[in-house]
């Protein structure tokens, strides 16, 4: 079983919206959203801590983007608002444990990925 499927790339114009989920087969205390733009590095935009919703988001996408997660379908969302070229990325889910209730910033602190999903923004 796939242990995370994710949903909602696409293509925009600057300035809209997109929403994408993330659908675990199991409950994950901490699931996190990265994303690779061409030619960079992967980086994280937004985590939450799922037992008590305790959220986490970048500086650079904070006023944009919202995470949020629904327990009953061990299933985390990104709201994606007013978006903008450097936008554009593959946005990958990743979810594992912590011991505490902030989630791990980095790669190696979650265990499982989705395949990534493309989000590209055309101004």
């Amino acid at each position: 079983q796939v242990p995370l499927v994710e949903s909602g790339g696409g293509s925009v114009q600057v300035g809209e919206s997109l929403n994408l989920s993330c659908k675990a087969s199991e409950s994950h205390s901490c699931m996190a959203w990265f994303r690779q733009a061409p030619g960079k590095e992967r980086e994280g935009v937004a985590s939450i801590y799922t037992v008590h919703d305790i959220t986490y988001t970048t500086r650079s996408v904070k006023d944009r983007f919202t995470i949020f997660y629904d327990s009953d379908k061990f299933t985390v969302h990104l709201q994606m608002k007013s978006l903008k070229p450097e936008d554009t990325a593959i946005y990958y889910c990743a979810a594992g444990p912590s011991s505490s209730q902030w989630c791990p910033r980095g790669e190696p602190g979650y265990p499982y990925w989705g395949q990534g999903t493309q989000v590209t923004v055309s101004s």
